[in-house]
């Protein structure tokens, strides 16, 4: 990702999946909910997840003055974006600033979470899941 003809394709794909309902694209209750639909019937599973960056909780840790013995103990009971996960299923339960919630397992040790899929990106570069979710973080952040 990361160039302009990647972000332009992105958009394309992203257009072209409301189009086919006739649904403008911007983000909305409506659309996210439409989006959740999408994807619950696109992924396929097994997936496997990492964050795309830090998790709101860590910046403190990782960009602020909390020390790193403190970020260590925390890790183990809370998700970090360095953790690979596997995505069990998507909440159907909307929330607007955080858009679809992810259901999780922690690989290490097989912790559940509720995390945004905003937030996440699958560890296969080359899967049809890391298109489609990637498409998605785009859109939810953009839109």
């Amino acid at each position: 990702m990361g160039n302009q003809k990647d972000f332009k394709c992105i958009n394309l794909r992203i257009e072209e999946i409301f189009r086919s309902v006739s649904l403008e694209p911007y983000k909305s209750i409506e659309t996210i909910h439409f989006y959740e639909e999408y994807l619950a019937k696109s992924i396929n599973y097994p997936c496997e997840l990492t964050g795309i960056e830090d998790f709101d909780w860590e910046e403190f840790y990782i960009l602020g003055p909390g020390s790193d013995d403190d970020y260590k103990r925390l890790k183990k009971t809370n998700p970090s974006y360095t953790d690979k996960f596997e995505l069990i299923s998507l909440q159907n339960k909307i929330e607007e600033w955080k858009g679809i919630i992810a259901n999780v397992m922690r690989k290490t040790d097989q912790r559940k979470f509720k995390i945004p899929l905003a937030e996440l990106v699958p560890t296969d570069k080359k899967s049809k899941n890391f298109t489609l979710l990637i498409d998605y973080s785009v859109w939810f952040v953009n839109y």
